[in-house]
């Protein structure tokens, strides 16, 4: 299966698809004027990106189970926006994430009803951002998702974790596991570097080396978009065992945490 190419009437189609999707979140941002903020408002969100997936066309595949310790605190790659649409459908709980989102328009709004926790990343404000972690992981009963890389990648590698706050991991006694994600066409077939960097991957140029398969820049708005023209595709998301993590450094932990999810990745590519 090859990637669809971009003509008049799948580009009509895809027009059809946003229009209906912007009503959708519409309708469901007044619903949620109504639900207040708690375990309320993020099972909600698994009902409202069920929608989101299927104006898109997205599928995904879980391999793999969540343990049922808690707290949980789930550890991924990050490539595309669309790993914020499929984990909780998948798994229900939501997103530790970046402070800058928290000022978009209505994405913002609609991201902290969904129980999404912003953390600024600047490292004069590290100790802020693991209170922020430690008293999520404290308070809820459902799993957290975070991305240590700090950044989505072109999908080519994954990019070093950051450590900072893997100190939570000692404050809380939370169980950690490593959760891995690739893209496929929709039919599972594998996507080249070049196809995944140009078609589906969401990161900006400019804010990192992205190797040598650099796309040009969509926002998020357009890259939904653009993932409507291809028809959607499929999410592999590979939940791994939860490794033994006693008596390491927040250093050691974020290593070890990379070197699982990194090898996992390229060895599924």
């Amino acid at each position: 299966m090859k990637i669809r190419k971009q003509n008049f009437f799948n580009t009509i189609f895809a027009f059809l698809r946003m229009t209906f999707a912007c009503l959708m979140v519409g309708v469901n941002a007044l619903v949620l004027c109504f639900i207040p903020h708690g375990k309320l408002s993020v099972k909600y969100m698994r009902f409202f990106m069920r929608q989101f997936n299927f104006f898109t066309g997205m599928r995904f595949k879980v391999t793999g189970k969540l343990s049922s310790k808690r707290p949980l605190l789930c550890v991924c790659n990050h490539i595309s926006i669309f790993e914020l649409t499929t984990m909780p459908v998948a798994f229900g709980g939501s997103f530790f994430g970046k402070k800058e989102i928290s000022t978009w328009p209505l994405v913002g709004w609609i991201a902290k009803k969904f129980g999404v926790i912003f953390i600024d990343r600047r490292p004069s404000h590290a100790m802020d951002a693991l209170n922020a972690v430690k008293n999520e992981l404290d308070s809820v009963d459902y799993p957290m998702f975070i991305f240590p890389e700090g950044t989505s990648t072109n999908g080519a590698y994954v990019k070093r974790f950051k450590s900072s706050l893997f100190d939570v991991v000692e404050k809380t006694g939370a169980t950690v596991q490593p959760v891995v994600i690739h893209y496929r066409l929709k039919d599972g077939t594998k996507v080249s570097d070049e196809d995944l960097a140009n078609h589906f991957a969401y990161f900006d140029n400019k804010k990192m080396d992205c190797g040598p398969f650099c796309k040009r820049e969509r926002n998020a708005f357009m890259q939904v978009f653009h993932i409507m023209v291809l028809g959607g595709f499929l999410v592999e998301i590979e939940v791994l065992p939860c490794p033994v993590l006693d008596g390491l450094d927040r250093k050691q932990i974020a290593d070890k945490l990379y070197e699982i999810i990194s090898t996992k990745y390229m060895e599924n590519k």
